[in-house]
């Protein structure tokens, strides 16, 4: 997995250290990308993509790939209750703003992209554009079960071969194509020593934010906060196999934002993974069209 060229440090209003993982420098013509992962995961998802991103010969450019609060490197909460998307929106400003990365392309994944959302509705002006990683203003309430179903329930394996097994019972559905060694490498970014066996890379406390989702739960939508985007290049990437991200909410998108850039993966479900060649030109170029339109 390709390594970032640093590592920086981002303290929250409330004293929590959030790590940032820092590919490429500053180009004076390029907008820096801010990548946002989803709920359970950390910035290391992102490193192909921030790898290639960064050393991209017509415009190479910063890439940061951010761990949330109790996730990854980033400090745990002691109040599991500031595990929403409002409080890591105002820590994702702190880190716009504290590594001189704003206005920013956003690429958001899942979470990341509600997050892109809010941040839209009340700071429009840090945002280059967006591109939107299976996640829309309408998330399918299936999926948002699917996921309650194994956060914070993913057992202490005693190896990564373990751990690669349950990813592979968990989730092979979404990923078909994957291999062996896929699922290992999504083992390794995924968990992390713990004595005796592996943890998973984040505060299981997360699970209580969806304690209290059933299949009646109204899900609200976000489009007022997705129009507040007007202006800004927009991309969005659906897994073929999602049950996140539906062609509905898709063209919803598409018709209230026609210049709606838009990519299917096939094979993939929730989220695809960025790291395929095309996938990562087709984000080169939009990224590109943030450049000229800023």
């Amino acid at each position: 997995m390709p390594s970032p060229s640093r590592s920086e440090t981002v303290v929250t209003h409330d004293g929590l250290r959030l790590h940032v993982a820092c590919y490429g420098s500053d180009h004076p013509d390029a907008r820096t990308i801010l990548c946002l992962p989803g709920l359970t995961r950390t910035g290391a998802d992102f490193a192909p993509l921030a790898q290639a991103l960064a050393t991209d010969p017509q415009r190479p450019r910063r890439v940061l790939a951010l761990d949330y609060r109790g996730r990854g490197q980033s400090d745990y909460d002691a109040n599991p209750a500031n595990y929403t998307v409002p409080v890591e929106a105002g820590d994702v400003i702190g880190v716009l703003q504290g590594l001189d990365a704003a206005p920013a392309i956003i690429v958001g994944t899942s979470r990341g992209g509600l997050i892109a959302m809010v941040l839209a509705a009340i700071r429009p002006e840090l945002i280059a554009g967006v591109v939107f990683n299976d996640i829309g203003p309408v998330i399918e309430r299936a999926g948002l079960l699917r996921i309650k179903s194994y956060v914070g329930h993913m057992g202490a394996p005693r190896s990564y071969d373990e751990a690669a097994a349950t990813l592979k019972r968990l989730f092979a559905d979404q990923f078909p194509n994957l291999t062996d060694a896929d699922w290992h490498a999504a083992a390794q970014r995924g968990f992390r020593p713990d004595g005796d066996s592996l943890i998973p890379t984040y505060d299981p406390a997360l699970a209580r934010g969806l304690d209290g989702l059933t299949p009646d739960t109204p899900l609200p939508a976000l489009w007022n906060e997705f129009d507040a985007l007007r202006g800004k290049p927009l991309m969005v990437i659906r897994g073929a196999l999602s049950d996140i991200l539906s062609p509905a909410t898709v063209n919803e998108m598409r018709r209230r934002r026609p210049d709606l850039d838009t990519l299917v993966v096939a094979d993939q479900g929730h989220p695809p993974l960025l790291r395929e060649p095309d996938v990562i030109a087709r984000i080169a170029a939009f990224a590109r069209r943030c450049d000229a339109s800023a």
